[in-house]
């Protein structure tokens, strides 16, 4: 993580992009437990303006590929239209399909999609699914995930989240949540959900959608990665937190480095997620870093800050890791350096 890509158009990272995901093809991963409605608003999106030119990837659990047969009746048409494609994934490796569309779409063989939708199982966990994008250097350099969309039920959505592990994880990961079935769930239990969620995620964009009409952005605008930069440490289930570091002086970059070396091999399966800008010393521009659990994805520095605001803030979704004990160990790096 220390090492240093200098190039001769840029500075230390490489080259600077423009922004974070560069000409990546955007990725967003649609997630949410089982009959959440997530086949119901992609089925919506795939219909609009702004669905066209998406690739569709469906990763079920089941002997059946339900949901695959319902997208499909949808996608055909998109295929036909030239709008774009699907690539159904039953209990399969997610990178071997990524790969295969690219393929495909080199030969000739696929319309030439410029996004790529990922609609999970209802049971998956969705940290396997970023940590794809972090581990193969490959689809790294093709494809960006762009936000992860989280669709909970209104009418039985509260009740999962008591019991249910992976659907907590599947809300605390999001960087959008989308509310369903608010026309058939009893009154107010959409406003007693979205207090919920907001427990549970304070940071995430909450919208609802009805019979999966929802606003086609939603699904298509990167997230912000300052989305919580004004949310204290917030008490989740499970042991999951979630907090911002942020300071206004540069941070030199072996000190960052080494934290979160040390962080990723002390207790890499309870770094959920960490994503931010971060004001390096000796970079123009902010650098965006990301890792999920014991991965880290390559450092990309911005030709430039999205705001006046040059402050670091860097989003740690954790378990059982207190913002006292980061902030301690990043203390004691720096204090070491100097």
């Amino acid at each position: 993580m220390n090492e240093l890509f200098p190039s001769p158009a840029a500075g230390q990272f490489g080259r600077r992009q423009k922004r974070a995901r560069g000409a990546r093809i955007p990725v967003t991963v649609l997630t949410g437990f089982l009959g959440a409605g997530k086949t119901t608003l992609l089925r919506s999106f795939l219909a609009t303006p702004e669905g066209q030119g998406t690739a569709v990837v469906v990763n079920e659990f089941g002997a059946e590929a339900i949901d695959d047969a319902l997208v499909r009746e949808s996608a055909d048409e998109t295929v036909l239209l030239g709008n774009g494609c699907l690539c159904c994934v039953a209990r399969s490796d997610l990178q071997n399909a990524l790969r295969r569309l690219v393929i495909e779409r080199e030969r000739g063989e696929l319309p030439d999609f410029r996004r790529i939708v990922i609609e999970t199982s209802g049971l998956a966990d969705p940290s396997p699914i970023l940590q794809t994008f972090a581990t193969d250097r490959a689809l790294g350099e093709v494809f960006a995930v762009e936000a992860l969309v989280t669709v909970v039920d209104a009418e039985t959505g509260a009740d999962t989240l008591s019991w249910s592990a992976e659907a907590r994880k599947q809300v605390i990961l999001a960087d959008r949540l989308v509310v369903t079935k608010t026309d058939i769930a009893g009154e107010g239990a959409g406003e007693a959900l979205a207090a919920r969620l907001r427990a549970l995620n304070p940071g995430a964009e909450i919208l609802q959608a009805v019979n999966g009409e929802l606003d086609p952005t939603r699904l298509t605008e990167p997230a912000s990665d300052a989305r919580n930069a004004y949310v204290a440490e917030a008490a989740h289930s499970d042991g999951i937190v979630s907090f911002v570091l942020s300071d206004a002086a540069p941070m030199p970059w072996p000190v960052f480095a080494r934290a979160m070396e040390t962080l990723m091999a002390m207790r890499g399966p309870d770094l959920l997620r960490v994503k931010g800008f971060l004001n390096v010393e000796g970079c123009p521009g902010p650098v965006v870093v990301q890792f999920v659990q014991h991965l880290a994805h390559p450092p990309v520095e911005l030709a430039e800050w999205p705001d006046d605001d040059r402050k670091s803030r860097v989003v740690f979704i954790t378990r059982n890791i207190s913002e006292a004990q980061v902030r301690d160990l990043f203390a004691a790096v720096r204090g070491l350096r100097d």
